[in-house]
């Protein structure tokens, strides 16, 4: 089991509200109205590990190691969405997410293959830990960087623990489960083919509910989460290439190949579907 031995390290690593968060060093010139209003769509956003992890015990009940670690994963999702409102509730009262906000974005996901599901969101790990690195660049205010700097290591470590599932996964599963991280690994580095980058809250996972059925879109401003990126913290080329790379190079390490490109990997998922065993043929009797 890995359960046990990721416990052990997430509470040795685990960063404590009060004391790790310098309150003190707060500084209101340095906060503006348009930073703020980010930081309460952030902690909504958050939010929504509640019904991620509804999911995942959902699709998981064959696996009781996983299904524990979400306890350690949850607990500390949730707490980046604690933590912000907590900046709010401080400094911004009048930007507090209303209780109805925050539970707009808990939702019943369709079922999905759990290996794909849980390459999706090491993925979006790698993307949420250069999204905070990022956005804690572009914010002034001391408080909130550090908050920023504190919440992307946590996703690095979240990803290293998928990582280690990931592993696991490959070694019951084989070339099905190589199948499977190739091709959700293509399509969450392929940001340029698809015209923005993937994310598990800006996928479509409810069909029932569509086109409502992204977390982004029951968010108060659905169109925040591009803007954010593109015009308030500039996630540009660099910082994608960042996210695109560490895809590329933790599937290099899962895989046990080398790939430097999106191309690279692609011709990998192709070869594996072609190799792959065929359906028998089907012969009708009266054929004869």
């Amino acid at each position: 089991m890995l359960y046990p031995d990721l416990f052990k390290t997430f509470e040795r690593l685990r960063w404590n509200l009060s004391k790790d968060v310098p309150w003190e060093s707060f500084d209101p010139v340095l906060l503006t109205d348009e930073q703020a209003l980010t930081i309460k769509m952030n902690a909504i956003t958050e939010w929504a590990a509640l019904p991620a992890t509804e999911m995942f015990l959902r699709d998981n009940r064959h696996d009781s190691d996983f299904s524990a670690f979400m306890s350690v994963w949850f607990f500390e999702e949730q707490k980046h969405s604690l933590v912000l409102l907590e900046y709010l509730r401080r400094f911004r009262p009048d930007l507090m997410p209303t209780e109805d906000e925050l539970h707009a974005v808990r939702f019943e996901f369709d079922p999905a293959p759990p290996i794909d599901t849980l390459m999706l969101h090491f993925c979006g790990e790698l993307r949420l830990n250069n999204w905070y690195r990022c956005a804690a660049e572009w914010h002034t205010e001391p408080v909130i960087r550090a908050i920023y700097d504190l919440i992307a290591r946590d996703e690095a470590r979240h990803a290293g623990a998928y990582l280690q599932y990931l592993k696991r996964a490959v070694q019951r599963g084989g070339d099905a489960a190589r199948a499977s991280l190739a091709k959700i690994g293509m399509l969450m580095a392929s940001s340029a083919r698809s015209g923005k980058p993937l994310h598990p809250t800006n996928l479509h996972v409810t069909k029932s509910l569509f086109p409502n059925d992204t977390v982004q879109s029951r968010l108060p401003d659905p169109g925040w989460l591009e803007r954010w990126l593109d015009t308030q913290i500039r996630f540009d080329k660099y910082w994608e290439t960042k996210v695109i790379d560490a895809i590329l190079r933790n599937l290099s390490v899962l895989l046990e190949r080398s790939f430097t490109t999106v191309q690279e990997l692609n011709r990998y998922r192709k070869s594996l579907v072609l190799s792959a065993p065929q359906p028998a043929l089907q012969v009708k009797l009266n054929q004869f």
